[in-house]
This record gives structure tokens, C-alpha cells and sequence, in this order.
């Protein structure tokens, strides 16, 4: 009877006690009802987005038909719909997966509650498909092992998204790199039996008021090179291509929404190999920045790619506001550990934009100190213009292999430098969270066509009018 329904109801929600979580089965365990604290940290999201995931992906209960139903508040929802799409992953190679004929299909149901809690629109709920569908994307990309995913399977993918979005990348590629001055994305990749490769997806719309760039470390597997990992820090490093893999997922949402201004990704590709032809400690590299590199560790290769890819960005593509992501350092875990990446930025407002945006989407960020001036002496080298590996591993190192990246641009650039550190966050355990590509929509959500974008970006709802969002001092739109 109906009575009874609602008296199981009654009496599991009393049972549960969460402490952060619980939850509690239901007729059979056809059903869970699970809660979430009843609230958080102010460095963890209101959403309690990293609970959303693990208490899918521990409760749901099996079958090929499920249903989620999400009670939260409406500026929960966006954080809400990216941690469920993160407990179902795409990629997968277990037998028993390609032996079953029916497609499993997950409904997901929001249920609005507190202010403003009328239904979610139609415009919002294609937002969310696009974002959920773009941290899928870049967490399958990261979960496929590299004897797949190499870097010409990558620069498939970016065509693509590329095709989709009727866009033709610009490819720069093998020989051609070296050709062309790249010499730290030629020098990473040279030994791979894949060419390394730099790839450009270029979205420029009428009216735009600003040029933005995303800057993606894509190594799809890092041995180390001939300052070879160990056999245990190695498995693992097919996730190295994480900021690559964020940047495609979050520019096909993006676009797909509507962008305001000019938006580049960059996807710096490469496989840090061994062989005949690696590059060899003490080796000298020129870079695009035309400032000369002594390698004093092979295995410090992400700052190599990223200096080309943000030298490129800032020289060819004129950006304004440059911002790179990528698992760049295992420091970055220990310094703000397993759920929150590191940001390094020249700019404190883009920094306080950054923890907000986080908060707001669930991909958590906290601040790194930036300090060039009392920390970029560790790369000091006799014979070239930098090392590119600090003399001393106690002094930030996180903070110091940002820093490598931003002197290819110059510490005096006038433009906004962003860098996102994800070696931590872009996985949880054996799994890929496509960690970023929420982050990358919110934080830039000012410059999105779309309501649910806006209402997410570290200005929220405020500044509507057009006047108070073109900054006072310039034609440019105001994102932070």
C-alpha cells in the first residue's frame, strides 16, 4: 500500500546518520537512499561533489536500467551532474564488457530544492550533457593505455572533436617541430616510435573581445626517458596526457554552448621514450622562446612541452590570458594533495577566480606560492640560459616547475598566466576523473553563451549589464 511506501521511506531516512556519508537499502536493495554531510570545509565544494561519485559508485544498485534521482540546490546542480559522470567511465577492455549484447543506460533525475527551485530548463539540461559528455571523454582518454592511445591516436581525437565542431586543427608535427625551433617538444618525443606533435583547435567568433589559450601537457606515456622511473613509480603514467585530455573534453563543451571570445587549445603531444635517439642528460635544447635549456633531468620533460606550447600561444596566437594544465609534478600532491590541484599564477584575482571556480564545479583548486624571484635561481645553469630541474627538491617544487614554464613567456609578460598542477586529482585510484574540464567551463563561464556557465563562473550572477562586464580600463570582457 502507499502507507507503507512512505512508512520505509520515513523510516530509512531516519536511519541515516551521515558521518561524512551513509546510506541505506531499500526494498531488497532494488533501491539505496544515501545521504551527504550536511555540510563542508570552506576549501571542499557545497556540493560535495567527491561524495556524489564514491557513493554512486559504492550504492548503485546493478541491473541495465537505473535511475539517479539528485535533491540539491539549483547552484549545485552543474558540480552535481560532472561527480556522477565521473562514476561511470567509458573505457574498458574486460572481456565479459564486449560479450554483452544489451546497453546499459543510467537516467539521471534533478530534484530542486531551496531558492529558485522551479524546473531545470531545457537550454541547462544540454549544458550538462555537453559537460558531462566532455569529462567522460577526457577520462577515457586517460584511462586508454598508451598501445592505444599514442600520440597519433590523440591527434585523432582532436580531429574529431575538431570535425563535431567544424574545425580543422592545425597540426605541427615529427620533423617538422624541430624545423620550426620546437625544440622542447621535439627533444621530449624524438626517441618515441609516434611522432611528438603540437595541435591547435582554434575557435574565433565575431565580436570576440579577448584571445584565450589552453595550453595541454599531453605526454601519453612518461617512462622518464633516460632518467628512467622505477618499476613501481612507473605503471601509471598513461595519465601524464590529463591536461591534454581536460583541455579537449572542456573545449568541445565549451564551444558547443556558445564562446564569447576567442578560445586556442594547444595539445602539446609527445611519448617520453628510451632509445638511440633520446635525449640525454646534459643535452642543450633550444626552445621556441629561443631560450636556451640544459637538460639535467629527462624526466622533468612536462615543462619542456608546455614552455613551447605557451611560448606558441603568446607569439603566434597573440593571447591575452594563457593558461596551461597539466599533471605536471608528483609535489603537487603532497603540497595540496589527493582532490584540490595546485594553482601557480601571476595574477591574484585569476588566482581567488580559480578556488571559487573549483568550488563551484567541483574540481577542487588551492593556491601555490609564486615567487620567481627567490625560487627561479634553482634552475640556474653555467652554460645555458636555464636547467630544467631545480639544484634543491626541498625548496616548492611544485611551484618551481611552474615557474620554468612561465620564464618561456617572461616573468614581465603583461598578460594573464594561469598554470593548473592535476597530477594528483586527474585520478582516484585505478580510474580516470576527467578532472579539469568542469573546472575549465566554470572558471571561463563569463564568456559562455550559456546561463548555467555564467551562474557557475567565479562571478556568478552578478554584473549583467553589458557595461559592468567589459572591464573599465579596456574593451575586454570581464571574466574574473
Amino acid at each position: 500500500s502507499p502507507f507503507s511506501f512512505s512508512q520505509i521511506w520515513q523510516a530509512a531516512l531516519s536511519t541515516l546518520n551521515p558521518n561524512p556519508t551513509d546510506s541505506c537499502p531499500l526494498y531488497l536493495n532494488y533501491a539505496t537512499v544515501a545521504a551527504l554531510p550536511s555540510r563542508v570545509s570552506r576549501h571542499n565544494s557545497p556540493s560535495a561533489a567527491h561524495f556524489i561519485t564514491r557513493l554512486v559508485r559504492n550504492c548503485l544498485p546493478g541491473g541495465t536500467n537505473r535511475c539517479i534521482v539528485m535533491v540539491c540546490e539549483r547552484a549545485e546542480v552543474f558540480a552535481s551532474a560532472c561527480a556522477l559522470a565521473r562514476a561511470f567511465p567509458l573505457f574498458t577492455h574486460r572481456s565479459s564488457a564486449s560479450r554483452r549484447t544489451e546497453k546499459k543506460t543510467v537516467t539521471v533525475e534533478f530534484f530542486l530544492v531551496g531558492q529558485n527551485n522551479g524546473p531545470i530548463e531545457v537550454s541547462a539540461l544540454k549544458c550538462l550533457t555537453s559537460a558531462t559528455e566532455g569529462v567522460r571523454l577526457a577520462a577515457r582518454i586517460v584511462d586508454t593505455p598508451c598501445n592505444e592511445m599514442n600520440t597519433s591516436s590523440f591527434l585523432e581525437e582532436i580531429k574529431k572533436v575538431g570535425k563535431d565542431l567544424g574545425i580543422v586543427p592545425t597540426i605541427i608535427c615529427g620533423e617538422e617541430l624541430n624545423e620550426k625551433g620546437f625544440g622542447g617538444i621535439y627533444g621530449v618525443g624524438k626517441a618515441a616510435v609516434h611522432p611528438p606533435a603540437l595541435a591547435v583547435l582554434s575557435h574565433t567568433p565575431e565580436g570576440a573581445t579577448q584571445t584565450i589559450a589552453w595550453v595541454g601537457k599531453g605526454i601519453v606515456y612518461d617512462t622518464g626517458g633516460l632518467s628512467i622511473k622505477g618499476k613501481t613509480t612507473m605503471p601509471g603514467m598513461k595519465r601524464d596526457c590529463g591536461g591534454a585530455a581536460a583541455i579537449l573534453g572542456a573545449f568541445k563543451a565549451t564551444v558547443k554552448q556558445g564562446f564569447k571570445d576567442n578560445l586556442h587549445a594547444v595539445f602539446c603531444l609527445a611519448e617520453n621514450s628510451v632509445g638511440p635517439n633520446a635525449t640525454r642528460p646534459d643535452d642543450i635544447h633550444v626552445l621556441y622562446s629561443g631560450k636556451t635549456v640544459e637538460i639535467n633531468n629527462t624526466d622533468a620533460e612536462g615543462r619542456l612541452v608546455l614552455a613551447d606550447g605557451v611560448a606558441y600561444a603568446c607569439k603566434d596566437l597573440g593571447a591575452d590570458i594563457i593558461l596551461d594544465m597539466a599533471t605536471l609534478t608528483g609535489a603537487q600532491g603532497i603540497a595540496t594533495g589527493k582532490y584540490h590541484a595546485a594553482v601557480l599564477t601571476n595574477n591574484e584575482d585569476w588566482e581567488k577566480a580559480c578556488v571559487i571556480a573549483g568550488r563551484n564545479c567541483g574540481d577542487l583548486v588551492h593556491p601555490l606560492i609564486y615567487c620567481p624571484e627567490l625560487h627561479f635561481s634553482e634552475f640556474t645553469s653555467a652554460v645555458a640560459d636555464m636547467k630544467n630541474s631545480v639544484a634543491d627538491r626541498e625548496n616548492s617544487p611544485s611551484s618551481c616547475a611552474g615557474l620554468f614554464i612561465a620564464s618561456h613567456i617572461g616573468f614581465d609578460w603583461s598578460g594573464v598566466w594561469v598554470h593548473i598542477d592535476i597530477a594528483a586529482p586527474v585520478h582516484a585510484g585505478e580510474r580516470a576523473t576527467g578532472y579539469g574540464v568542469a573546472l575549465l567551463l566554470s572558471l571561463f563561464g563569463r564568456a559562455s553563451e550559456d546561463p548555467l556557465l555564467n551562474m557557475v563562473s567565479p562571478l556568478g550572477c552578478t554584473g549583467d549589464s553589458p557595461d559592468d562586464e567589459m572591464e573599465r580600463d579596456s574593451k575586454r570582457r570581464r571574466l574574473v
